[in-house]
């Protein structure tokens, strides 16, 4: 069933450029905020590669006021996005971690799934949600494309395929293993260019009366904390509730639950099921009432964010001018994937922030970030050189790594790049 009155968009598109919303097909799109070109925030290099040809991107944020659809304008293959060697893994970040195993026991409480029930997570990553679903006797089968499927398997006991999400694999799994209870795709839903594909998979492998969550970095967060450091090209698209209901609308589902999570400085978590069999929480309409209410699909609304970000880009560029001309040692701390459109965009350079420190579980030890090619570093080196000041990157972690940086015995200044540039007093 598609939207009354409209037609059925193709929700697959190629990669290359992209000029119509990718839900609605409409071509009505505003300018949110340019980027310029960049390299693919989670493609690291090796000291070899430095030495080669590096490719970049278009960068650019637009957003449909027909659907409340926020997406890029140009859509970089999967394949080279998610490559093999792909570095993220969820499971090193403790709170991370915390937050999974919460979110799986919440979901079963919540909908009062029967044990022994089919989970299956899209884009399983190292299996860390799954094993929290797991832990509450549900059968537990990810989906993941990159090679750290084998950490999943063989580290976390969690059965995963290595494959993109498609219709076939889904009408497979189906065959195989009986359709699910429950189906997630958390930081993952937003990525895919083949949108149509999965939505087809997805309701393929739903049962008739099975829930599909999905959680993502929600529009309206992205506006109010001015994290602009959320764009990068695996985030083809960045959601509102209202983007989220027309989207599932022409699939014959719907939106019946929602809630805000503060994963990464701000989630939304959408609850969708095939039309008519849940009723609809108070929780959506409410939501959607502050999208508007918020002038959340407004061009002033961007203006409004695109001078936050020239602010904020001044003040953290001023301070590390000023460390430098006074010897000063301005470094960096974590590097998550969205610290590589923040520091490309800022122009910040390997003079002026030497290196990035990471966790010793990290991944990306030994790699240099892309664009600006800073090395990442143990951060037992913090320990040992004391540096003047310590940019946390992951800001949105904030408190708890300074924390946990200090109680090690770190005594530098912490700066935190957003919501609002600010050094802290901890």
């Amino acid at each position: 069933m598609t939207p009354a009155g409209t037609s059925t968009p193709s929700h697959d598109f190629a990669p290359g450029p992209v000029t119509a919303c990718q839900i609605t097909g409409s071509t009505n799109l505003e300018l949110v905020i340019d980027l310029d070109h960049q390299p693919l925030c989670d493609s690291l290099l090796t000291e070899e590669g430095l030495q080669q040809p590096e490719a970049t991107y278009p960068l650019r944020l637009y957003c449909c006021p027909d659907s409340g659809l926020a997406q890029l304008d140009y859509a970089v293959d999967a394949s080279v996005v998610y490559h093999p060697d792909y570095p993220y893994r969820s499971g090193i970040t403790k709170e991370l971690e915390t937050y999974q195993r919460a979110f799986a026991a919440d979901v079963v409480d919540k909908l009062g799934t029967a044990e022994g029930s089919l989970c299956i997570d899209i884009g399983s990553n190292d299996g860390t949600l799954l094993t929290g679903f797991k832990k509450r006797g549900m059968r537990a089968l990810g989906v993941e494309p990159t090679n750290i499927t084998k950490i999943a398997i063989e580290e976390n006991g969690i059965e995963t395929i290595q494959a993109f999400f498609t219709e076939e694999l889904a009408r497979n799994i189906a065959a195989e293993h009986g359709r699910a209870k429950i189906m997630t795709a958390t930081n993952v839903f937003a990525h895919m260019n083949t949108l149509g594909e999965v939505m087809r998979g997805i309701t393929a492998l739903l049962d008739g009366d099975g829930v599909f969550i999905t959680e993502s970095h929600y529009l309206l967060d992205v506006f109010d904390k001015g994290q602009f450091d959320t764009v990068y090209h695996e985030h083809i698209r960045t959601y509102s509730l209202k983007s989220l209901v027309a989207l599932f609308a022409y699939y014959d589902m719907e939106v019946f639950d929602v809630q805000r999570a503060e994963r990464y400085g701000g989630n939304i978590r959408a609850y969708a099921c095939r039309r008519g069999t849940r009723s609809i929480a108070t929780a959506v309409p409410e939501l959607l009432r502050l999208e508007e209410d918020s002038q959340l699909f407004s061009p002033q609304t961007y203006a409004a964010f695109r001078q936050r970000v020239s602010d904020n880009r001044d003040r953290l560029m001023s301070l590390a001018f000023d460390a430098r001309s006074k010897g000063q040692s301005f470094v960096g701390n974590s590097c998550p994937g969205r610290c590589s459109t923040l520091l490309n965009h800022y122009g910040m350079t390997r003079d002026l922030m030497p290196y990035i420190a990471e966790q010793p579980t990290s991944l990306k030890l030994g790699m240099y970030l892309p664009g600006k090619h800073i090395p990442i570093v143990n951060n037992e080196r913090l320990l040992r050189e004391q540096p003047d000041y310590v940019v946390l990157l992951a800001w949105h972690y904030a408190r708890p790594i300074a924390e946990q940086l200090r109680a090690r015995g770190l005594r530098s200044k912490f700066v935190t790049p957003l919501p609002d540039f600010a050094v802290l007093d901890t």
